[in-house]
């Protein structure tokens, strides 16, 4: 039986590699162990080819404890080898490699991972959907209406320690793990008191100093805060309480259309020097002894505001060949984004015991302009289309974590509770047609007549958004013999969402004299000209909208982790979740229920993994891996309900009809550590998907529309490539001697084909059951799936202090974003070659130490491209140049 004093010398060791959240060995947040601050922890290379550098015997077993995998022999120096799974660690040291202001970016740079829209990662080819985030080890609620999972690039870098990416399920992680976990480590408590203070500037070569258009709304917008200037108006907020329809008898419908249309948020303006970005930070924290225990304080504060200027083509095709377009318009889209994030961790240590509360808050606002003009090709008729909104998302969490040990047996207890909002106050749209008609007065002027045939059209929406989620979870960890180690635990997670989307569109009961219609928009809707020209509106989300959302998930795993002899570790266990997913509309009207557009799925899985370690030689080593999982409809895609995404500038609506997808996953593995700061890995995966979610795109004179819908099956399967050499240069001397070169290569090729049967059908609400092949194609690839992934990063880097010049190469080859509607071709993105900078420099000035960023990204001045292809014939659904950018940094520790 292995003593508790060689067990603490492990976990020593094992706190030196693993920062907390790593959770290798954890249901979904059990508590891992405490992160070394960047002064204590091993950099990402150190010793690659796992021999020892301490004396240890290298033939001690190893020991797997709850929240962490405490690594014995020659495996503690390296990670990644050690692990019972198939993982990959960005460090702290390899997130500043990168030089990424959000964890999205930097984790495009690993193996197999792609980052498609505002931070949200495909592992494998696999959407978002298949990828589960965690925090800590804990789940993350969603501010993004359209997903359940939360975009990454809402987590600064300065916040995050560490990712780990898993991408072998293992069963003590939840079910809902078709493509792999990301968990995110916060940054720890320190060592010592320190201060760090940061600030950085950046331009961009299609917007700094370009033309833009942007409006006023308040004077308080830089704030990224709604500090009452977007409050809802006293006549429209009774309205919405009092649960009326617009043409009951007590409802002031003048009242409310004269309140819709402000000036402040109605009116665009031309900005032809758009600023550059900026941004801050403050980082601090402290540690001091209180009786025999180790406490640690941090704390960090930053704020950045960025600006983004798209000049987009947006062509929509009348025929399904594409020879003839129905729509071809150019917008100028101006982004603004404010964002201010916070973190406060306390943490304690108590001999083999650690406790930790961490707090994380995030506020997100991005205030859009929509400018477009062009051509409605079937009528003949020009079109400027302006529309002004304000998305303020906003995400907070508190969880505690602890982390008990008593000799052979561990407890990991955690719970956390976490929120996420959305508000898009005076959503507000018009369009100004233009008839071209000779014998029409105002043929060859712009006018708004509010649908009088067919002219202009003018709304306003209003949207909230309120998530709750609670968690709690328990794992508990036996050393049985010093090769078989027993891990059981359970986990609920309760997740509650309410949604509420309400529009409303101006009509007139009369013709409006065509004058009129030449006005802009805050005089053209102002209350006089409302009473005036007997202007009223209708609320066209009268019949869905508002919903509410439930997901529920109890769960209980076992596990054991198995060293039958020397070279061969097993890692089996099973997980049983039983799950109930409602989805049901609210009743908001006091007459009742407009929509029966509900869900109930109440499923129970019971989803088995296998991986199997064999240890060839030192150098080398193989992997097995086996298991099922599932992946559920995100609340969004079953929620019946139209919603603007201002990232794909489309609208989407889901389908109650959605059902959960269950995947067999299977992979092998050769790993190879040659020498010191070296590794080769090579491997194939294979997926098998019954039911899996796709996105598929509808074409009106509204522009495209997204909608999902369960596809029948699919496959994917693929292999990966991964390489890291590190070239030591003092044998030259002068400058290089101590210097060294860091290349890291990685290449992924995934194949996946939809299966489509010719009896099969597709449910998409609220039609009858239709013919698959009306959507899918069967042999089309899953949306989201690029055939090839590839990244280059070389990196010439210092021993002797901070000095690192890093290239950064990535590729990623087309992929299918949304099936064409009927016979139309699907749309296609073509991400292609992008190359980055990144210079990062430690310079001592008037004693203190100061870090120093250059960072130029798409040098290669790549495009961002959505289009349809049919022959020679191409229609751009979403394209637009991304400019190259450029920042400088600096920031002081005290």
């Amino acid at each position: 039986m292995i003593k508790p004093s060689w067990l603490s010398r492990t976990l020593l060791i094992t706190t030196a590699l693993v920062t907390p959240g790593l959770a290798f060995a954890q249901d979904a947040g059990a508590l891992p162990a405490p992160q070394p601050t960047e002064e204590t922890a091993l950099p990402a290379d150190d010793n690659g080819s796992g021999e020892r550098m301490d004396g240890e015997d290298a033939s001690a077993p190893e020991i797997s404890a709850p929240g962490v995998i405490i690594v014995t022999g020659r495996r503690n120096a390296n990670v990644t080898r050690s692990a019972d799974q198939v993982i990959s660690v960005l460090s702290t040291e390899d997130i500043a490699r990168t030089g990424e202001g959000d964890i999205a970016g930097a984790l495009g740079r690993v193996t197999g991972l792609s980052v498609v829209g505002s931070g949200f990662v495909y592992v494998r080819g696999l959407g978002d959907r298949y990828s589960l985030a965690l925090l800590n080890g804990l789940p993350l609620p969603s501010p993004e209406p359209l997903r359940r999972v939360v975009p990454l690039d809402l987590f600064p870098t300065n916040v995050v320690a560490s990712s780990l990416v898993q991408k072998s399920y293992s069963a003590n992680y939840p079910g809902e793990f078709g493509g792999g976990v990301i968990n995110l480590t916060t940054i720890a408590v320190p060592d010592e008191s320190f201060l760090t203070v940061g600030a950085g500037i950046g331009t961009d070569s299609e917007t700094t100093g370009k033309l833009g258009y942007t409006y006023f709304g308040s004077d308080s917008d830089w704030t990224g805060f709604n500090r009452g200037a977007r409050n809802i108006p006293g006549e429209l907020k009774n309205y919405f309480q009092g649960g009326l329809r617009l043409g009951d008898a007590n409802v002031d419908m003048d009242a409310i259309a004269g309140a819709l249309v402000r000036p402040d948020f109605a009116l665009i303006q031309k900005n032809d020097d758009i600023p550059a970005n900026f941004s801050g930070s403050v980082t601090g924290g402290t540690a001091f002894d209180m009786g025999e225990a180790r406490v640690g304080v941090v704390g960090t504060l930053s704020y950045s505001n960025e600006w983004d200027v798209r000049d987009t083509i947006q062509q929509t095709a009348l025929l399904a060949d594409l020879s003839v377009l129905d729509g071809d318009f150019r917008s100028v889209n101006t982004d603004n984004r404010i964002t201010l994030n916070g973190l406060f961790s306390l943490g304690a240590e108590l001999g083999e015991h650690k406790l930790r509360w961490t707090n994380v808050y995030i506020h997100d606002t991005l205030k859009q302009v929509r400018f477009a003009e062009g051509v409605d090709v079937e009528a003949g008729r020009d079109r400027i289309n302006q529309d002004t909104a304000w998305f303020e998302r906003q995400l907070f969490e508190s969880q505690v974590v602890a982390e008990l040990r008593f000799g052979e047996f561990g407890v990991d207890l955690r719970g956390g509770y976490a929120n996420s909002q959305r508000e898009a106050p005076f959503e507000t749209s018009f369009s100004y047609v233009r008839t071209n008609n000779a014998n029409d007065p105002y043929g060859a002027q712009f006018v708004n007549l509010l649908g009088v045939n067919g002219l202009g059209s003018a709304s306003v929406a209003f949207s909230d958004l309120n998530e709750d989620l609670w968690y709690g979870g328990a794992d508990f960890s036996y050393l049985l013999t010093p090769r078989l180690t027993l891990t059981v635990g359970g986990a609920y997670t309760d997740t509650h969402r309410e949604s509420a989307r309400r529009e409303f569109q101006f009509r007139t009961t009369q013709d409006l004299p065509e004058y009129v219609g030449l006005w802009r928009p805050d005089l053209l809707l102002r209350p006089f000209t409302i009473q005036e020209y007997g202007i009223g509106i209708i609320e066209t989300t009268q019949a869905d909208p508002a919903f509410e959302a439930d997901l529920e998930i109890k769960a209980g795993y076992a596990k054991i982790n198995w060293e039958p002899i020397d070279t061969v570790k097993l890692d089996l266990g099973v997980r049983y979740e039983d799950a109930t997913q409602n989805v049901s509309p609210l009743a908001i009207f006091q007459d009742g229920l407009s929509s029966d557009a509900a869900t109930s799925l109440n499923n129970d899985y019971v989803l088995p993994s296998a991986t199997l370690t064999w240890e060839a030689s030192p150098e080398l080593q193989f992997r097995l891996n086996a298991s099922k999982t599932i992946a559920r409809p995100q609340f969004r895609e079953l929620i019946f309900q139209l919603y603007f995404d201002p990232e794909s500038n489309r609208s989407y609506r889901g389908n109650p009809f959605l059902v959960d997808s269950e995947l067999k996953n299977a992979e092998a593995r050769v790993e190879w550590y040659p020498e010191r700061g070296s590794r080769v890995s090579l491997a194939g995966f294979y997926k098998d998907i019954k039911n899996p979610i796709e996105t598929f795109v509808s074409f009106g004179d509204n522009g495209s529309r997204g909608g999902f819908a369960n596809a029948p099956k699919a496959t994917l399967y693929g292999a990966e490539l991964d390489a890291q050499k590190t070239f030591y240069l003092d044998g030259l001397g002068g400058f290089f001697a101590d210097r060294k070169i860091v290349a890291l290569a990685n290449y992924t090729y995934t194949k996946s084909e939809l299966k489509i049967g010719a009896n099969d059908l597709v449910r998409v609400y609220p039609s009858e059951p239709r013919p698959a092949t009306n959507f899918f194609q069967d042999g089309a690839p899953l949306t989201g799936q690029s055939d090839h992934i590839a990244n280059l990063q070389i990196s010439l880097e210092s021993d002797e202090g901070l000095s690192q010049q890093t290239l950064m190469l990535t590729y990623a080859s087309t992929r299918v974003v949304g099936r064409g509607d009927g016979n139309l071709p699907d749309v296609i993105e073509k991400p292609g070659i992008t190359l980055d900078f990144v210079a990062r420099q430690g310079i001592s000035l008037f004693g203190i130490d100061t870090e120093w960023k250059f960072e130029a990204r798409n040098l290669t001045n790549e495009r961002h491209q959505e289009y349809q292809q049919a022959g020679d014939n191409r229609v751009d659904v979403n394209s637009y140049d991304l400019g190259r950018k450029f920042s400088l940094s600096a920031s002081a520790k005290f």
